[in-house]
């Protein structure tokens, strides 16, 4: 599921939090580490269930409407395209997906904020879902264009979703706009009569996963020799005045550039100066940028940088 670049904000999560309290154990805070990443699995899936509770909900809402005390022809007769959507019918049909969706669904309900019915009564007032149900196309496409609108125009930007959400992890800020594009990555590539789950691994490979650990270990272990190259390399600058998320995305740089061989440099250099443009200052990719040209130069003088392929250095 995740790419790189998120499994580096997610390292760079955990290794600022254990630097910043001295008395963290490396292995405590792996772990933890750990936790964070896999978390990024239950947000994709809460955010499914929200599409499935808002379903669940509009079939109650039009019963609802039937039992008014002068019901219209409309309530009588409600316009039921939105319930046969064969898009939220395939999620509610996965059954290994609904294991999950009902172990954490109740996020939705548990709390005073009546969420659910606040959003779909915002949709069903809307010219959106006016002009769904009135249009005479009837498939998968359709029914598909629709749930994407639901995500972008209805849940992805409440600011109660966005609330609750904080709510449960502080992390989730951070890991919404990837899990969200993915989930309607994964949406927009479904087909009709395919069985395949939308449930997957936060990793995409055990190579994913080494990589977050390793990155995670060698920072720590090299962090002091990091830190003696950094404050070398910064004329009139003490590194208690340098920013301390500048300090560890050049230390997470360097430690890609010693300790991964088939990481390109050039990589390395962009994934973290990339980083510092949301995480840091303004002045920050600068500078990350010039120390770590001054300390890698240095390090494939005393040939300290060995790559493995053409065109890594």
């Amino acid at each position: 599921m995740i790419a790189r670049r998120h499994i580096r904000l997610k390292v760079m999560q955990s290794l600022y939090s254990y630097f910043s309290n001295p008395s963290n154990e490396i292995s405590i805070s792996e772990k933890e580490m750990a936790k964070d990443i896999r978390s990024i699995s239950e947000l994709h899936i809460i955010i499914i269930s929200f599409i499935i509770e808002l379903h669940t909900y509009a079939t109650d809402f039009l019963e609802e409407n039937k039992t008014k005390y002068i019901p219209s022809k409309e309530d009588l007769n409600p316009n039921t395209k939105f319930l046969n959507n064969r898009i939220i019918t395939a999620l509610k049909e996965d059954e290994f997906l609904n294991k999950k969706v009902s172990r954490i669904s109740s996020i939705w309900r548990k709390n005073d904020l009546d969420i659910i019915r606040k959003v779909f009564v915002e949709m069903y007032k809307s010219q959106q879902y006016s002009d769904y149900l009135n249009n005479k196309k009837d498939d998968f496409n359709h029914d598909k264009k629709f749930v994407q609108i639901m995500l972008n125009e209805y849940i992805l930007d409440n600011d109660i979703f966005h609330f609750i959400l904080q709510e449960k992890s502080i992390f989730w800020t951070d890991d919404l706009p990837f899990v969200s594009m993915f989930l309607k990555g994964q949406i927009n590539n479904m087909k009709e009569n395919n069985n395949n789950s939308l449930v997957t691994d936060v990793f995409k490979n055990n190579d994913d996963k080494k990589f977050a650990v390793d990155l995670f270990r060698k920072t720590i272990n090299n962090a002091d020799e990091f830190e003696q190259l950094i404050e070398s390399k910064v004329k009139n600058w003490e590194l208690e005045r340098i920013s301390k998320m500048d300090l560890l995305l050049i230390k997470m740089a360097l430690t890609e550039v010693i300790s991964f061989k088939e990481m390109p440099i050039k990589v390395s250099f962009n994934e973290y100066i990339e980083i510092s443009k949301y995480y840091s200052t303004q002045n920050s990719k600068v500078f990350i940028n010039g120390v770590l040209d001054k300390i890698v130069s240095q390090y494939t003088r005393e040939g300290k940088v060995k790559k493995v392929g053409r065109g890594l250095v």
